[in-house]
């Protein structure tokens, strides 16, 4: 009868841990405290470590005049840090930073700008294009469009807006634009 009476207890024992286990974290969550962080916002405020292999290239003056203007832009669109990061990674991929005009029989079919934007594809004409701020709020307008580009790998951001043939290749940028963003974000 005592091994009966101990199985009995283990059992009991057993099932009020279990319960406690599975219950503990439903009830945790049932009266939240007052002054706590919801955890999507911490989330939302530490960046992704870079996928693969990064890249890095020294700037010139214009390079990071370009840089500036990007983060300019993204900040008069109202957007996060994360947002010219990805922008000025998508802009090292196509044009290392460079405003580049129409580069005749190496031209990308009528690619122009930092981003090497088409204007036969409906992004403007080749002088909006060529405007840095234009073309910056140009590539946002169309990161705002994108479904959770917030939270996304930066590549795959890039990608969905740009519709590359490389769509990998942005990645290689997001250390030396975080770099860039976290310099000059504040200047």
């Amino acid at each position: 009868m005592n091994t009966i009476f101990r199985k009995s207890m283990l059992s009991v024992a057993g099932l009020a841990f279990a319960g406690g286990v599975f219950a503990g974290p439903i009830a945790a969550h049932a009266s939240p405290a007052v002054d706590a962080k919801p955890v999507a916002a911490a989330v939302q405020q530490s960046a992704p470590k870079p996928q693969g292999d990064q890249s890095r290239i020294t700037l010139n003056d214009e390079q990071t005049a370009n840089v500036k203007a990007i983060i300019a832009a993204t900040k008069k669109a109202g957007l996060p840090e994360r947002a010219a990061v990805i922008s000025i990674a998508t802009s090292l991929q196509e044009s290392k930073l460079e405003n580049l005009g129409h580069l005749g029989d190496a031209n990308d079919h009528d690619s122009l700008g930092l981003f090497q934007q088409r204007p036969t594809s409906g992004w403007g004409t080749p002088e909006q294009i060529t405007n840095p701020e234009y073309s910056t709020t140009a590539f946002l307008k169309g990161l705002k469009q994108v479904d959770g580009w917030q939270d996304m790998p930066l590549t795959q951001a890039a990608q969905t807006v740009q519709v590359s043939a490389y769509p990998d290749a942005y990645a290689q940028w997001e250390q030396q634009a975080t770099d860039l963003v976290g310099q000059h974000w504040n200047s």
